[in-house]
């Protein structure tokens, strides 16, 4: 079935600017090596949607973040000085302060969430199985700070519009993105009605230094939250490994309504921010997992995608998601070749050790991890 893929220019202005590891010109850098490599054909439809309102805004965060976050970035975007700036720790943290001259930050944000909003109306509406949101994922906001390039957290979104508009009861959220999803665990974390699945770098070798196997939810959420700390290195085994270990069978076991997943192309072997080994088979793996997973409820995927610091391989893993996950076949290979202290795929010993406590940490909660 056809995937819709919502995307719109207006996207670049979530550039926190020269210099930073986060500039706008990636969607558009994607969009064009999509059309250049994969016809729309019956393979993909992109849609584009409005700007999310200060009420859509609110489901997930406090007022006077949004009012501050407003005036903040479009302040910098002006070159002009804040009136507020006093205020700037309260709110943000230093990897989300623009660099050189910044794009209409928080205006790109709120075309993210609004993407967001538009993924779960198609979704719940039947008019696709399968949405990809570009831009989204941006999974460090919390409600009212902003954090690691994060400003509005879109996969919070998904999940608490879902539950607030459709009263779904059980939705999964797979973060897949190098770093652990920090924001969307902290909106969750006493949540029942949300399985967290977040496989990342070990969080005592990479930012935010959260999302080890022990933190697994609070109160009536308890076992809801799986950390998967992944060590250094970990490759395509060892995501096949976890994926096949853990997150196949508690998925079929939790047996969602919707699944949520998120993460762009950090996990690669050659990306400048994270030290692991996915190769853009790897990375295809991921989208085949989840649209096999995705079977026991009816298709229903919501694909968030904005991570990545590696501009050359940046399209090419996010395109192999999305055809991993749409079912389209398209060979996508390396730019250059994996080094060799990760062919062999050492960490995978390590993987396994990872497994085993991840399962002595979730066995009283879920039955096929016993």
């Amino acid at each position: 079935m056809t995937i819709a893929i919502l995307y719109r220019p207006e996207l670049r202005e979530y550039d926190f600017g020269a210099g930073h590891p986060f500039q706008g010109n990636r969607f558009e850098a994607f969009h064009r090596f999509l059309r250049q490599t994969l016809p729309e054909d019956d393979n993909y439809r992109i849609l584009q949607a409005a700007q999310a309102s200060d009420d859509d805004l609110s489901l997930i965060c406090a007022r006077d973040y949004i009012d501050f976050t407003r005036g903040f970035y479009r302040a910098a975007a002006l070159g002009q000085r804040f009136s507020q700036a006093q205020n700037v720790s309260r709110f943000l943290s230093r990897d989300n302060l623009p660099a050189g001259q910044p794009g209409k930050v928080e205006e790109g944000a709120r075309f993210i969430i609004g993407q967001a909003k538009l993924a779960c109306d198609l979704v719940q509406g039947g008019a696709f199985r399968k949405v990809v949101s570009i831009g989204g994922g941006l999974h460090h906001a919390k409600h009212d700070y902003g954090e690691g390039f994060c400003l509005y957290n879109d996969v919070a979104f998904c999940g608490m519009y879902l539950l607030k508009e459709y009263r779904l009861e059980r939705i999964l959220i797979l973060d897949t993105d190098a770093h652990a999803g920090n924001g969307t665990m902290d909106y969750f974390y006493g949540d029942p009605r949300i399985l967290f699945i977040d496989l990342h770098q070990d969080p005592a070798t990479i930012y935010p230094g959260v999302g080890f196997a022990g933190e697994i939810g609070t109160g009536r959420g308890k076992g809801f939250t799986i950390n998967i700390p992944m060590p250094v290195h970990a490759g395509d085994e060892c995501y096949r490994l976890a994926l096949e270990s853990i997150v196949e069978p508690v998925t079929a076991e939790f047996n969602p309504q919707i699944i949520i997943r998120n993460g762009g192309s950090d996990p690669h072997f050659s990306d400048e921010l994270t030290n692991l080994g996915l190769t853009l088979k790897g990375f295809s793996m991921i989208g085949k997992k989840v649209n096999k997973m995705a079977g026991i409820c009816q298709g229903r995927v919501i694909d968030l995608i904005a991570s990545g610091y590696n501009a050359e391989v940046l399209p090419r893993a996010w395109l192999a998601l999305v055809t991993g996950l749409g079912g389209i076949k398209l060979d996508l290979n390396d730019l250059e070749p994996l080094p060799s202290h990760l062919q062999a795929d050492r960490a995978l010993p390590a993987t396994q050790r990872v497994i085993a406590e991840v399962k002595i940490q979730l066995k009283d909660y879920w039955q096929c991890l016993r």
